[in-house]
């Protein structure tokens, strides 16, 4: 299919295009920077640089205007959204709603009206609130599934929600269909030291979200699955790697640092099960996380290789 990717140079978006480049599809790139070239290297996607709050913008790329050398025949097949300021904290709380709410907008109405049939939206694992609320609260049970209550707080999360909501309008309304992937915290090679680093040396060290996390390239093998589905309406689902960082014992280790938290620990089948629950995203989609922590880090938190990133140690 040919199938559009926004937020192309994100850690998601990056490795969704070299998932769906190595499946087979055709895939145009979407970003706000400039493009690194005048024309992409041959086997390269090609990149278009866009701002996905323009409504302009945003109606003239999914509709397929030219790009390349030539027109290309009607709009995309399939579009991931995954562009989006990805966390609370480094811009104004308007920005970042404005900006992410918008974007969310355009892309699925620009679906809407060029006639896609596909709408892979990248949603959070932030929309049930607790992850960045101003004041906290725990969640109701663990692990956390696509049924769990939604309460968010902050603009971030608000913003993901009313994404959701947005396809559920769309799918009453058309023939789109839409599958919104609420991922964990996202990991890639040059992440893995800096954020999960710290979890492996001090194993007393609390994450409400469960200790849950996902590898950027199973995250994008789950795009790939969503984008070859043809499920009806608009479904949502849960993503994580299947394991806590560390290979905590989940119930245990969550007593241990939230002793007073009200939260419901159901069973699991594995001690170290993920704070997320992905068995819908299993039995569903027939998703198949094949990556791990480990694949980048010791036990005590070291990293198993050096990765450089523009000339930096990572």
């Amino acid at each position: 299919m040919r199938v559009l990717v926004t937020g192309a140079r994100g850690k998601v978006g990056r490795a969704t295009t070299t998932a769906l480049v190595a499946a087979g599809h055709d895939v145009v790139a979407t970003d706000l920077q400039n493009p690194e070239w005048d024309m992409p290297p041959p086997g390269t996607p090609h990149y278009v640089k866009a701002d996905l709050t323009d409504a302009g913008e945003t109606y003239a790329l999914v509709g397929g205007f030219s790009v390349g050398e030539g027109p290309r025949p009607g709009p995309f097949e399939a579009v991931v959204h995954a562009a989006a300021i990805p966390a609370v904290g480094r811009h104004a709380p308007h920005v970042i709603f404005s900006n992410n709410l918008m974007a969310t907008f355009n892309v699925v109405e620009a679906c809407v009206r060029s006639g896609v049939r596909r709408l892979v939206n990248i949603s959070s694992e932030t929309v049930p609130g607790f992850i960045f609320a101003e004041r906290p609260f725990f969640p109701a049970y663990l692990p956390v599934d696509e049924e769990h209550p939604v309460e968010p707080q902050d603009p971030y999360a608000l913003a993901k929600l009313f994404g959701e909501q947005l396809c559920d309008a769309a799918v009453r309304r058309s023939d789109l269909r839409c599958i919104s992937l609420r991922p964990g915290w996202v990991q890639d090679a040059a992440s893995y030291p800096r954020n999960l680093g710290p979890f492996l040396r001090d194993r007393s060290r609390p994450a409400i979200n469960g200790w849950a996390y996902i590898d950027a390239d199973d995250l994008a093998d789950a795009i790939r699955l969503a984008v070859d589905s043809d499920l009806p309406g608009h479904e949502v689902f849960a993503l994580a790697n299947p394991e806590t960082i560390g290979d905590r014992d989940l119930h245990k280790a969550w007593r241990e640092v939230f002793p007073d938290a009200p939260t419901e620990l159901r069973p699991l089948d594995r001690p170290d099960a993920s704070g997320i629950s992905s068995r819908k995203a299993y039995e569903v989609l027939g998703w198949r996380p094949s990556r791990s922590w480990r694949d980048h880090l010791t036990d005590d938190g070291e990293p198993r290789a050096v990765w450089r990133t523009s000339g930096r140690l990572e």
